[in-house]
């Protein structure tokens, strides 16, 4: 019972959570290795690509990390 009810909780919160749509608008040449490394955890390999995530606070702060080279929108 306890189970089944995180689930719905889960899929509830899934369902309602807001997107962020992340473009990266500035090269990662000459950056620091860990901000390379939070753009391809982001999805972001080349300049001009967009991707979405659910707005989690752990995309949230690698966005907050790589503020400088990328522009977040609300979906």
């Amino acid at each position: 019972m306890i189970k089944t009810q995180k689930v719905i909780i889960q899929t509830i919160l899934m369902l309602t959570m807001k997107k962020v749509k992340i473009t990266q608008v500035r090269s990662a040449i000459d950056r620091p290795l860990r901000q390379k490394r939070s753009l391809i955890a982001l999805g972001l390999k080349k300049m001009h690509r967009t991707v979405e995530h659910n707005a989690t606070p752990q995309i949230l702060g690698i966005v907050d990390s790589v503020k400088h080279l990328v522009k977040v929108e609300e979906v």
